[in-house]
């Protein structure tokens, strides 16, 4: 079998359990066995199939069984990893994705070894380096304690990732690791993101309930890690809880004070954010870097305050002038503005920079920015001083992500020292002592622990990997996917609260996702803890999604609640005048016009509803307010030319008609211009304009439509309709 052929038939045995069509699914599942070369798995499948008819007898019969579901949805889940695990080892055979070449050879990979020898070499490390750190000299020992760790991390990792089951003694000695006080946290950051690997390939109850404790665990790094994963996890397996009471009584468990809930709500709408990264490095690539590298010479002459002895007056107006002129001044505030709500704005920057050799192996992209890694070490010594010592201070900040941090560094490596000096020389004196002072940098360790600071820089660091990983092709890539937590099952008690999803509404809703927001506001309406704001964004999202009845129907719930709010009134209007109903439209406008009497749009569409219900004197006194308020107004004159075309005063309107066309004319401008002097005889101008509508147009079809739909408009107007074939010939 291929590989298409195996992932179709798993999707289709899923899809019967999936429908709870067990004894189908369980024989699609004996043929699919057939072809694997497993033969546990048969075995497996034997004992469920004879538990299946021995339930499905004893019901016939007429047996009371209190069990009967309980056993039901153990069958399913059995069923279900049976055939997950009949997929995975036929994939091995066929496919040359790197997880299976894990999968085939983890026997051999642990053999003579296994998690809890691995442990206690981790656990060695913290003291291996204290040695060699009383040791500066014994550089041969210091290598040999790097090589053992990082090479034990590795297999831990490998051997993880390609495990598709732990056994019951593999759970065991996987909580030794979150038990363990002389572990450090870095490794044990490691395994949690093995264990993504693991569980993103094939389901495993064993490995989830191991995530639902690393969740818990003390250190804010692992459990940052731990929930974020769930979160993933979930994502891609979101039917698979329910087979599992026991993880499913956990989870709830977890978020017995509501707090799990709030932290899982913040991880989900830092995924969702995530997915605004491509936008973020579009507008880098394209608009920020090339406006910077355009306006360099103002950014060289810039004062940012930092420099000493200088007084105000020593900046040069000029320059802050240009800096604002250029356009720039707002792209960097707009870029500051999303670092600080934790946008990932460096992917552009560090993109470039994953294709050193240290990014070749999978594990390193999943361990945390460590100053003992022998990568640093080798650069910047075990313990950094002068130059090396502010770029560490740097690296502990939350600034950039574990990834980014690496990349930096081995850039720097490869940098002449007389340029880094140069790139650090950048940096006045009071700033490096203000780097150096101890508040200060204590200060940015803080920021760096925070949980999420921590959870976000992660989801950076796994977007990378998903993005950028030599291997990249291999995954499921999650970050491309519709990410709706709150509608799992398994977290349908936890995320389904209303101030829980206003906050994701609220998030798609700032980033201009009006049917994703639409969606959780109407079910926050559902729950009846819709305020006025809610129906606001409720009626703006249906507006946006041309559904103007509903958002009529919100909009107006909306001021009920808050009455009179020019906000709510102008969308009113604007969605009955969508809808053509112009009196209701009308009506809302003058409304806003009593509240903003100097509002110019107001008054424009004022005069265009009075001028849709053929009011054309009182829309062109509309019109003419406009003019006077407004110099130069082009669609104030082409209305007014309009209307008094309309309403038989076609010397006023050729009059507006001739401004309108000095100034920024277009098809239709002409047009009409033509229409008025065919209704004064002068038939040499109007072929003239005619024939500029015609070029303007692009092409005489178009300008034959244009034409055409003021056909009835001129025979109204006393234009001959047998003349108008031959009019229009003459252009």
């Amino acid at each position: 079998m291929n590989e298409q052929a195996i992932q179709e038939q798993y999707q289709h045995i899923v899809s019967l359990l999936e429908q709870k069509r067990l004894k189908e699914a369980q024989i699609q599942l004996e043929a699919f066995l057939w072809n694997c070369n497993d033969w546990t798995l048969r075995n497996r499948l034997e004992q469920a199939k004879v538990s299946y008819q021995y339930m499905l007898q004893y019901m016939r019969q007429g047996v009371n069984d209190p069990e009967r579901q309980k056993l039901y949805r153990q069958l399913l889940a059995e069923t279900r990893e049976l055939a997950e695990q009949a997929r995975i080892s036929l994939l091995d055979e066929v496919s040359t994705h790197y997880y299976h070449a894990l999968h085939k050879n983890k026997r051999n990979m642990a053999a003579g070894y296994g998690m809890s020898s691995w442990l206690k070499v981790l656990e060695s490390f913290p003291d291996d380096m204290a040695v060699c750190q009383l040791m500066p000299d014994n550089k041969q020992s210091l290598d040999s304690a790097l090589q053992r760790h990082e090479e034990t991390a590795q297999y831990l990792f490998l051997t993880t990732w390609g495990n598709s089951g732990w056994t019951a003694e593999e759970e065991r000695e996987a909580r030794m690791y979150l038990e363990s006080e002389l572990l450090p946290v870095n490794d044990l950051c490691l395994f949690t993101g093995a264990v993504l690997l693991s569980l993103m390939e094939c389901f495993d109850p064993r490995k989830f309930s191991w995530l639902l404790d690393a969740a818990t665990h003390a250190d804010t790094q692992v459990s940052q890690r731990a929930l974020v994963i769930i979160a993933i996890v979930l994502h891609i397996h979101p039917n698979r809880l329910w087979l599992y009471p026991e993880l499913e009584a956990r989870l709830s468990l977890l978020n017995e004070d509501g707090s799990f809930g709030k932290q899982l709500n913040r991880v989900y709408i830092q995924l969702l954010r995530s997915q605004e990264t491509e936008k973020i490095d579009k507008k880098m690539r394209e608009e920020i870097i090339p406006e910077m590298m355009k306006n360099v010479s103002i950014m060289r002459n810039m004062k940012y305050g930092f420099e000493e002895n200088m007084d105000e007056d020593d900046r040069n107006p000029d320059w802050e002038k240009a800096f604002e002129e250029s356009g720039l001044g707002d792209k960097i505030r707009e870029m500051n503005e999303l670092q600080l709500e934790g946008a990932d704005v460096y992917m552009s920057t560090f993109a470039q920079l994953k294709s050193y050799p240290f990014f070749q192996n999978p594990h390193n992209w999943f361990y945390p920015f460590d100053m003992q890694h022998s990568g640093i070490i080798r650069e910047f010594g075990l313990k950094p001083t002068g130059d090396n010592a502010i770029l560490s201070l740097i690296l502990q900040s939350g600034f950039f992500c574990n990834s980014d941090k690496y990349s930096l560094c081995f850039t720097m490596a490869h940098i002449p020292q007389a340029q880094r000096n140069m790139m650090l020389s950048q940096m006045t004196s009071q700033d490096l002592n203000e780097l150096m002072d101890e508040s200060k940098s204590s200060g940015l360790r803080q920021y760096a622990q925070r949980p999420d600071v921590i959870s976000n820089q992660y989801i950076h660091d796994l977007y990378r990997f998903f993005k950028l990983s030599q291997r990249r092709h291999e995954f499921r890539d999650i970050f491309k996917e519709e990410i709706a937590l709150h509608r799992i099952p398994a977290l349908k008690d936890i995320l389904r609260k209303p101030e829980l999803l206003v906050t994701i509404a609220d998030f798609h809703f700032r980033k201009e996702h009006p049917a994703e927001a639409l969606g959780i506001y109407q079910e926050v309406i559902d729950m009846n803890y819709a305020d006025a704001d809610i129906f606001q964004k409720t009626g703006y999202c249906l507006q946006k999604e041309k559904r103007y009845k509903e958002a009529i129907s919100a909009y107006r719930k909306a001021d009920v609640l808050k009455p009179d709010h020019i906000w709510t009134i102008r969308h009113l209007a604007t969605c009955y005048r969508q809808l053509r109903d112009f009196a209701s439209a009308l009506e809302y406008y003058r409304k806003v016009e009593a509240m903003q009497p100097e509002n110019r749009n107001v008054t424009f569409f004022i005069g265009s509803c009075l001028a849709e219900q053929e009011r054309y004197e009182e829309a062109l006194q509309c019109f003419f307010k406009l003019d006077l308020m407004e110099n130069d107004c082009i669609k104030a004159w082409r209305a007014i030319g309009w209307c008094s075309f309309v309403s038989g005063k076609s010397e006023q309107a050729m009059r507006y008609y001739e401004k309108v066309l000095v100034l920024k004319p277009i098809a239709t401008d002409y047009l009409n211009a033509g229409h008025v002097a065919l209704r004064l005889g002068d038939m040499e101008k109007a072929a003239e304009l005619y024939g500029k509508a015609a070029s303007e147009s692009g092409n005489r079809e178009t300008f034959l439509d244009m034409f055409d739909k003021d056909k009835e408009t001129l025979i109204k107007l006393g234009i001959d309709e047998n003349d108008i074939p031959l009019i229009r010939d003459l252009v």
